[in-house]
């Protein structure tokens, strides 16, 4: 019985951080995106365009 329980907490504990991990993926990913946006505005006022 014990080891039943023991493996059921790891394969909860498995699926919480697989979950975690594509959850910091996806808000890299918008972070990534939000300083290409403010590197492209920095580029066209350098340029004069702002």
């Amino acid at each position: 019985m014990k080891r039943l329980m023991a493996l059921l907490l790891l394969a909860m504990f498995s699926m919480s951080f697989l979950s975690a991990c594509n959850t910091v993926a996806g808000a890299g990913k918008d972070i990534q995106g939000a300083g290409e946006k403010v590197e492209d505005t920095a580029k066209d006022c350098k340029d004069g365009k702002c």
